[in-house]
């Protein structure tokens, strides 16, 4: 009678424990993807081995956008016709128009936006903001200035949904 009377504490206690970790687990994967970090109520120790409660892995941490949030960016001083870079460059002339060619790979759409910044005088030239597709994309920025650009150090950043993604320097000489 007694050995029964044990046996049964023994199954609740193993039962229960499995519903606890049960409870946590789907605790951790909840506030994981809501964003807020995942709590575990505290619990009292186990009175028995066999009401430990198994280990379990935390659930991935959220990734906080369904967009790639990365963009490569290539210079040049002309564009292909799938507005690549045939020949990258870093140093320009005074008459160049230059181009960055901005390769995305988004799951949705996304709003690219190309900021260009003369850093010797710390102005902006020029911004521009595109819309661009889901999926992968090259998309073409570029500036000009008929009269010539004031030799110096520049910089383009590139943001995607007002997330900078990539930041590239140059010289014009």
């Amino acid at each position: 009678m007694n050995q029964t009377r044990l046996s049964q504490a023994l199954l609740v206690a193993v039962v229960g424990a499995a519903a606890l970790a049960g409870c946590r687990k789907d605790e951790q994967t909840h506030a994981n993807t809501t964003g807020t970090p995942a709590t575990t109520p505290a619990t009292t120790p186990a009175t028995t081995p066999a009401a430990t409660a198994p280990a379990t892995s935390p659930a991935p941490p959220p990734t906080g956008s369904a967009t790639a949030g990365t963009a490569t960016v290539t210079l040049g001083n002309a564009i292909g016709a799938n507005n690549t870079i045939a020949t990258p460059r870093t140093s320009f002339s005074t008459g160049d128009t230059i181009h960055a060619s901005v390769a995305t790979d988004a799951s949705m759409p996304v709003r690219l936006t190309a900021k260009w910044t003369h850093l010797g005088s710390n102005q902006t030239v020029a911004e521009e903001t595109k819309d661009v597709g889901a999926g992968a994309h090259t998309t073409d920025f570029h500036i000009s200035k008929p009269d010539g650009w004031p030799p110096g150090r520049y910089r383009v950043e590139i943001s995607e949904d007002g997330r900078l993604v990539n930041t590239s320097e140059f010289d014009v000489q």
